[in-house]
């Protein structure tokens, strides 16, 4: 049973997460809880599977990372302490009284929970769409960077670039994920032209992947579709997924379809649009990249969208990488990337960047656009 001080943090999160949502109802308004089929078996899953030992880094970029290609890996957790002590009740215990963002206010704050409230809400919550702790804080707090002693980098990921930028320049690009069923991220392209890997922990996520040329009114909901939740990944499947198994849809954007189990890290290649819903509760992390294959593009939407932190990457470049900054003064950033962007992740006139040389956050999560706007720092 929930205690008073409980429920009273988790109305007050709600209600600066998503104001529009003014009173319970409508946050159970659909009844998703109780009429959404949240099962796979039906699901066509046509990502392919790899073993971390299957191939060598540089096999991985000619395979899958150089032609963009969705990939689900194993063996990468194997050594990992996070497989066994991150389960709800080990960190209720350590991080009990921590902090852990679950939402953005409409002024783009952070909206946070101390995780004892968070996982009395998750345990109980018949919310549609419930809230879903995406933290990128977690590597700089005194207590929570803990976290980081517990996983280990995939061997086909380490690639870094924008490290050159220093830890509190940098867009935000690493997320703890932690979120009940029926929770997730909407449809979205990973900004700056970054790619991600996921690693799940447990749980089940469902993803759809559509190509980068996607037109976006053929995939993201209309206010009239989605009302109050037009954003939300179940409204999505509820609505968008059901026409895309239709005759009628384009053949060239069928969405690739997969569900990730626990022990699985799912790549996702720059551009490429992607929507995920929890089908049980998941525990997960997450990071956004920039390697030297994805660069040129990468490079482009950030000259375009952050100037400002561009010159002072470029700087760090002819230090560190003298090679790429070579290759970036030769990028054509007049001319179109070739890869699609979602406007509210990398755009100069984004929320994430209110001006172009905003130094706001302007990161998403791999899975979302959780952190459009800027954070209030802890």
């Amino acid at each position: 049973m929930s205690s008073h001080r409980s429920r009273k943090r988790i109305r007050e999160a709600k209600r600066k997460a998503r104001p529009e949502l003014s009173c319970q109802d409508l946050w159970i308004q659909h009844r998703l809880a109780q009429n959404f089929d949240l099962s796979w078996e039906h699901v066509n899953d046509t990502v392919e599977r790899i073993h971390e030992s299957d191939y060598t880094e540089d096999e991985f970029i000619e395979k899958f990372e150089r032609p963009y290609k969705v990939v689900a890996i194993t063996g990468c957790q194997d050594t990992w302490q996070a497989r066994y002590k991150w389960t709800l009740e080990r960190l209720g215990k350590k991080y009990r009284n921590q902090k852990f963002k679950c939402g953005e206010d409409d002024e783009g704050y952070s909206v946070k929970l101390k995780m004892k409230y968070y996982l009395d809400y998750l345990k109980h919550t018949e919310d549609d769409s419930p809230l879903y702790v995406f933290d990128s804080g977690y590597g700089d707090h005194q207590r929570r960077k803990k976290l980081l002693e517990d996983y280990d980098l995939p061997k086909y990921f380490r690639d870094d670039l924008f490290k050159y930028c220093g830890e509190n320049k940098r867009p935000p690009y690493r997320w703890i994920v932690v979120g009940p069923p029926r929770s997730g991220t909407g449809i979205h392209i990973d900004p700056l032209g970054t790619s991600a890997w996921n690693a799940l922990i447990s749980g089940h996520k469902r993803w759809c992947f559509f190509p980068t040329d996607t037109p976006k009114d053929l995939i993201k909901l209309t206010s009239a579709e989605g009302g109050k939740q037009r954003d939300e990944a179940i409204m999505w499947y509820k609505i968008i997924y059901p026409r895309t198994q239709q005759p009628d849809w384009p053949a060239r954007y069928k969405p690739i379809e997969c569900i990730q189990g626990p022990g699985e890290t799912v790549f996702v290649p720059g551009g490429i649009w992607h929507v995920v819903l929890n089908l049980d509760t998941t525990i997960a992390v997450t990071q956004n990249f920039a390697s030297k294959t994805n660069f040129p593009t990468v490079w482009h939407k950030t000259v375009r969208g952050r100037p400002k932190l561009s010159r002072k990457w470029l700087r760090q470049l002819k230090k560190h990488e003298p090679e790429l900054a070579k290759m970036a003064e030769m990028v054509d950033t007049a001319s179109k990337s070739g890869q699609a962007s979602d406007s509210s992740s990398d755009s100069s006139s984004s929320s994430s960047s209110s001006s172009s040389d905003s130094e706001s956050d302007s990161g998403q999560e791999s899975e979302g656009g959780q952190d459009r706007k800027k954070q209030k720092r802890a």
